[in-house]
């Protein structure tokens, strides 16, 4: 269930780290509101994941894989490049994902 909670999680860490940008410094009503919604759902979810998880495997993989979620919807909602160099990045990122989990750390 840990993983489930930790998807959950990683859902609402996008939801809030695009809502960020587009509510414009919180200057739109329901965007902003939205982005609220996104970071205390990812803080509840992540301390639910993190009962079974250990806190380097849990919160690493939570902000890892969010960060990838909002690159690639950037990408696509907002139109960011994602160049050659980011494309290596994400190649890292989820090579220690994959890692860790491969490892039996969790």
């Amino acid at each position: 269930m840990a993983w489930i909670y930790l998807l959950i999680a990683i859902a609402f860490e996008i939801v809030f780290a695009l809502g960020a940008n587009a509510s414009k410094g919180f200057t739109r009503l329901w965007i902003s509101l939205i982005t609220l919604v996104g970071i205390v759902g990812g803080i509840y979810f992540i301390s639910l994941a993190l009962r079974t998880l250990d806190v380097s495997v849990g919160y690493t993989i939570w902000t890892s894989v969010g960060a990838l979620g909002t690159v690639v919807l950037g990408a696509v909602i907002f139109k960011e490049k994602i160049t050659p160099a980011k494309l290596l990045c994400f190649a890292a990122i989820i090579g220690g994902v994959v890692g860790l989990k491969s490892m039996g750390a969790a």
